[in-house]
């Protein structure tokens, strides 16, 4: 698995960040609004914890991908 992450271009990786990550962009990106349905407490239907993930998992990428960068400097 740390193989394929370490395959996976950065670029890539920002740019799924800047379009999966985000879309659609308004009226506020959605990560943001199934953030705050998290926060509040109202993220429960099986459709918007899926989307949540769906628009969630570039970011996560991003992370894992910029953590293992930074350990194996």
């Amino acid at each position: 698995m740390i193989e394929l992450l370490d395959r996976i271009p950065l670029i890539i990786v920002i740019v799924a960040c800047l379009t999966l990550g985000l879309a659609p962009f308004t009226p506020e990106p959605h990560i943001w609004e199934k953030l705050k349905m998290l926060t509040a407490g109202t993220l429960k239907r099986p459709v918007d914890i899926f989307d949540f993930f769906l628009h969630a998992g570039p970011w996560f990428l991003l992370m894992a991908k910029l953590a293992r960068m930074g350990l194996t400097k």
